[in-house]
């Protein structure tokens, strides 16, 4: 009876977390959409054109939390903003973001650079102090919407389908999500969504390696802004962040990826299988940190006081100003351990 009552509280919790995962994604969609028209009448109502992505990222960003926060708490659980959305404090958050970071743009570096070695890029400098005010708006641009992104996928729908389908299922599932959700980008194509669905699983295990954020919204970071900005090429078919640096790339699509950036490249499906390795390598701490249980020594937590029983037993033990020594059988010098005695 005990079995057949966890087997069933086993499946109504999984049923909840699917039902949380539902409510949740279709809270983002909801949202996305109803950030970009809020953005969007803004710029149009205050001249703020160069700042309407900042703010529907931004918009983005408070409705997932709002939405979130109101899913945790229909569903008892109460934590606190941070855990919700998936950026939990600890000591090593800047170092797994700046971990990240550096993921990032060494991802972007290694597709790039056989463009750069075969002379398929056409660089332009645009060196004016409007082109310096955007390329800083659009740093922040990018660092807010990689953690909106980061937030609806990796944050708490990520968690709700692990505990309702597994890690394994649920990573496969997210980054298929993650693939469809940028078919529609300008310039898409079958590659793009294909890279993308691998983008989104170093993404994953980035989140899998540590059970934060912090390393895959640098990572997330670091691969838009060193694309977009540093190189001045498309990000998953938007040019609008190019600003210092504009690029354009010439050559076959294979290498290239077009109009859509180097996230169409076939040779990006490359970089980021091998980016994927490395990313389990150098997370090895975190992973132990942040991912193992506590080991408990013999079945209890070792910082356990023993009972007071056995206390007073070692006590009553104990001669008077004598220490307890601990006798141990011992075995003559003329046989072995395993040697019959002779009699």
């Amino acid at each position: 009876m005990q079995s057949l009552n966890s087997t069933h509280s086993g499946r109504s919790e999984r049923t909840l977390q699917l039902a949380l995962f539902v409510t949740s994604a279709t809270w983002f969609v909801a949202s996305d959409i109803l950030a970009g028209r809020s953005a969007r009448g803004l710029s149009e109502r205050f001249g703020l054109d160069a700042e309407r992505p900042l703010l529907a990222a931004l918009f983005l960003l408070f409705l997932l939390a709002v939405g979130f926060s109101i899913l945790q708490a229909i569903a008892h659980r109460h934590s606190s903003l941070r855990e919700v959305l998936g950026l939990p404090k600890r000591s090593t958050s800047r170092r797994e973001w700046t971990l990240g970071v550096a993921v990032g743009w060494g991802c972007v570096v290694l597709a790039i650079l056989p463009m750069t070695l075969t002379g398929k890029l056409d660089v332009q400098l645009w060196l004016q102090p409007r082109s310096i005010l955007l390329l800083l708006l659009n740093l922040v641009t990018l660092a807010v919407a990689a953690l909106a992104e980061e937030v609806a996928f990796r944050g708490y729908p990520f968690r709700r389908l692990i505990e309702a389908i597994g890690p394994v299922a649920a990573t496969v599932g997210m980054s298929l999500l993650f693939g469809v959700g940028h078919a529609l980008n300008p310039g898409a194509t079958w590659t793009s969504v294909f890279v993308t669905m691998l983008a989104g699983l170093l993404l994953s295990v980035a989140w899998l390696r540590t059970h934060g954020l912090w390393l895959p919204w640098g990572l997330h970071f670091a691969w838009n802004a060193s694309i977009g900005i540093l190189f001045g090429l498309p990000i998953s078919g938007i040019s609008d962040f190019a600003s210092v640096v504009q690029t354009r790339a010439f050559g076959p699509l294979w290498l290239t990826g077009g109009n859509y950036g180097p996230e169409g490249a076939v040779f990006t499906v490359f970089v980021l299988l091998i980016a994927v390795v490395v990313l389990i390598r150098i997370t090895r701490d975190y992973a132990w940190d942040y991912t193992h249980r506590p080991i408990v020594a013999g079945g209890y937590a070792v910082e356990v006081q023993p009972p007071p029983a056995h206390v007073a037993m070692e006590q009553e033990a104990k001669p008077a100003g004598a220490s307890l020594v601990q006798i141990l059988p011992v075995t003559p010098q003329a046989r072995s351990v395993g040697e019959e005695p002779k009699l």
